[in-house]
């Protein structure tokens, strides 16, 4: 009797998946949020997993402890959630070494998460009254395999999904971050076919 056909459908699919030598890309990651400030990486507030859909890219937060309201919620360029001098004000600010919004075009252009700018611009995170937000946004331009090795993160203020009349949305201070890691696993030799026992 054929193994795959007997296996449950879940074990099947991997079975057959790993036989095939097919390449396997993680579906969805979770990033573990923490808050930030002048001194460094703080507590952390929760998580956003961060899933691949037929629409772009769900970020569905699990979030606490951050101020009620809209905050801007983008993707940066570097990998570090570290203080950094920020130039317009000469001196070290929460999650600097962030980098700039992702902008793999070179935009330059903070034009929100629907129009051509930045590709970093998400819909802006919503904070309840408790100071926790569990809605999900859904980044119709992002592809999951846009955004490992970046940093998520969360704005003191909302996002006008504008350059005027503040630059990048008005979000302003950085408050939170949390770097984003796309596990991929490969495997390029056939493995041994499951045994039915």
């Amino acid at each position: 009797m054929n193994a795959l056909r007997t296996a449950p459908p879940v074990l099947a699919l991997a079975a057959a998946l790993v036989c095939t030598g097919t390449k396997v890309y993680a579906q969805a990651t979770e990033v573990t949020m923490h808050k930030v400030d002048e001194n460094g990486v703080q507590e952390a507030i929760g998580t956003v997993v961060i899933s691949a859909t037929a629409d772009g890219v769900t970020f569905t937060p699990a979030l606490k402890g951050l101020p009620p309201g809209p905050h801007g919620f983008h993707v940066h360029e570097k990998p570090d959630c570290g203080p950094a001098l920020d130039p317009e004000k000469g001196k070290s600010a929460p999650a600097m070494a962030a980098g700039p919004h992702l902008d793999p075009g070179g935009t330059k252009r903070h034009r929100g998460p629907r129009e051509e700018g930045n590709l970093g611009d998400l819909p802006v995170l919503e904070v309840d009254e408790s100071g926790n937000a569990q809605t999900a946004v859904l980044a119709a331009r992002l592809k999951l395999s846009d955004l490992n090795n970046h940093a998520l993160v969360i704005h003191a203020g909302a996002d006008n999904y504008s350059d005027e009349p503040a630059k990048l949305g008005g979000g302003g201070t950085r408050i939170a971050c949390g770097i984003i890691k796309i596990v991929r696993t490969t495997r390029s030799t056939p493995a041994p076919r499951l045994a039915v026992r």
